[in-house]
C-alpha cells in the first residue's frame, strides 16, 4: 500500500527513524489533526475561563467536521481573528500536502517542517519578546513573510541588525555556547554540575565544589541541592537532552529537604515544551527522570566519535601496551625462523621497551637467540603494534 507517514522522531545513535500515519501538522496556535474529528486544548491551559473563550471562539469558526484541532499553549490571549488566520492557513497547507501525495511516487519527502530560524519564531517568539534583532537579510524577508500569516501584530517587534560588531559577539552569544559544550556547569554558590551523556541514559552529578554553607553539611547540600534543582532544568532544555535521566544530588539527611528539592525541580520544568515525569528523590539522592527526547541532543550533533580512542575517552596506558607487545613478541619468536623481528610502534612505546632500566625485549632476545629491531613510527596510534 502507499501511504502516507510523518517523520516524529529523528534516527538517533544506532535507533532508526520513528514514523507515524497520525499525522500532524502544528502551527503557531493550533496543531491541524486531518485524521481526527475532534477538537482538544492543551493542558497546560489551565484557566478555566480561557478555555471556555477558547472552546466558543471555535465553535463560531464553524471548522470543517472531518478535520480535528489541538490548541497549544501559545493560544492564550489569541483573538477570533487569530484561529480564523491560522486554521484557514493550516487547512490550505493540509490540502497542499494531499495533492502533492497524490502526483508523488513513492518513496518521496511530499513536506518539510520549517526550518530552525521560523521554528523558533513560531514557538518562542511570544508577546512576552520585546524585540527580535536578525543579521540576515534573507532570514529577516522571511521571518516578516511568516508573521504576515501568524502573527501580523508582532512585526513591528522585529528589528534588521546592522550594526558593525557581529551580532553574536554584540550579545555576547559565543560564550553562551562554548558552555553548552562543556561537561561542568558552574553554579552561582560554588558547585558545579557534571553532565556525563551515554548511550543508554545521561548521568548529572551535583558536587557542592567550594561551596561551603554556614551552618552545616546538610545546609551546604540542601542549598547547593536546591540551586542545582533549577539550573539543571535549563540546562536540559539548552542541550536538547531527552530519554532516561539521573541525577545524584548530594546526599541529605531531612526528608523534609529531599521533598522541597523535588518540587522545585518540577517547579523548574514546567514551562518545558518537552514532555517530562519525575520519581521522587531516593533516599541516596538520586532522582529518576525522563524528557521527551525529538533529535539529538546538542554534543550528539556537534561531535563525532574519536577516531583515535574509538568513543571511549581513554587510551591504555604506555605500560600496558608494553606488556601486551611483550606477549606477541614472545608468539611471533616461536613461530617465526627469520633470525630478525622489526617491531613499529609509538616512540612512547619504543622508548619505554627499550628503556635500559626496564631491559624488556633483551631477555627475549636471549631466550629464543634472535634480533629485535624497535622503530620508532609517530605516525602510529599509540595502541597499534606492527611486527615483521
Amino acid at each position: 500500500d502507499e501511504v502516507v507517514v510523518q517523520v516524529v522522531k529523528e534516527p538517533i545513535s544506532t535507533k532508526g527513524a520513528r514514523l507515524t500515519t497520525h499525522v500532524s501538522i502544528p502551527g503557531r496556535c493550533l496543531v491541524l489533526m486531518p485524521f481526527d474529528n475532534h477538537i482538544g486544548l492543551s493542558k497546560r491551559i489551565e484557566d478555566r475561563k480561557e478555555r471556555d473563550r477558547i472552546r466558543k471562539i471555535l465553535e463560531d469558526l464553524k471548522l470543517p467536521k472531518d478535520i480535528g484541532f489541538v490548541v497549544r499553549t501559545a493560544a492564550i490571549g489569541a483573538s477570533q481573528r487569530d484561529f480564523l488566520r491560522e486554521s484557514r492557513y493550516l487547512i490550505r497547507l493540509w490540502h497542499h500536502i494531499k495533492d502533492r501525495a497524490r502526483r508523488a511516487k513513492p518513496p518521496q519527502a511530499i513536506h518539510r517542517e520549517y526550518d530552525i530560524v521560523l521554528r523558533v519564531v513560531r514557538d518562542v517568539f511570544t508577546e512576552e519578546v520585546s524585540k527580535l534583532e536578525v543579521d540576515s537579510r534573507d532570514e529577516f524577508k522571511g521571518i516578516m513573510k511568516f508573521l504576515s500569516i501568524y502573527a501580523p501584530h508582532l512585526r513591528s517587534r522585529v528589528r534588521f541588525y546592522r550594526g558593525q560588531i557581529p551580532l553574536f559577539e554584540r550579545f555576547e552569544i559565543e560564550p553562551q555556547i562554548d558552555k553548552l559544550y562543556s561537561r561542568i556547569v558552574h553554579l552561582k554558590s560554588g558547585g558545579y554540575l557534571i553532565f556525563d551523556e551515554t548511550e543508554s541514559l545521561v548521568a548529572i552529578d551535583v558536587n557542592s565544589g567550594k561551596f561551603v554553607g554556614r551552618k552545616n553539611l546538610e545546609d551546604t547540600a540542601f542549598k547547593t541541592n536546591l540551586e542545582a534543582a533549577e539550573e539543571v532544568p535549563r540546562q536540559l532544555k539548552l542541550r536538547d537532552i531527552g530519554g532516561i535521566i539521573i541525577i545524584d544530588f548530594i546526599d541529605m539527611e531531612f526528608p523534609g529537604h529531599r521533598a522541597s528539592v523535588t518540587k522545585t525541580l518540577e517547579r523548574a520544568l514546567e514551562d518545558d515544551k518537552a514532555k517530562t515525569n519525575i520519581l521522587n528523590i531516593s533516599s541516596i539522592g538520586l532522582v529518576e527522570m525522563t524528557r521527551q527526547r525529538m533529535r539529538q541532543s546538542i554534543e550528539s550533533k556537534s561531535y563525532q566519535k574519536c577516531p583515535y580512542c574509538n568513543g571511549r575517552g581513554t587510551v591504555k596506558s604506555v605500560s600496558t601496551i608494553a606488556i601486551e607487545l611483550m606477549r606477541r613478541l614472545e608468539h611471533v619468536l616461536a613461530q617465526s625462523k627469520s633470525r630478525e623481528v622489526f617491531v613499529s610502534v609509538h616512540p612512547d612505546v619504543a622508548s619505554y621497551v627499550s628503556a635500559p632500566e626496564r631491559s624488556m625485549v633483551r631477555p627475549l632476545e636471549r631466550r629464543f637467540r634472535k634480533t629485535i629491531r624497535v622503530i620508532e613510527d609517530p605516525n602510529m596510534h599509540i595502541e597499534d603494534i606492527k611486527i615483521e
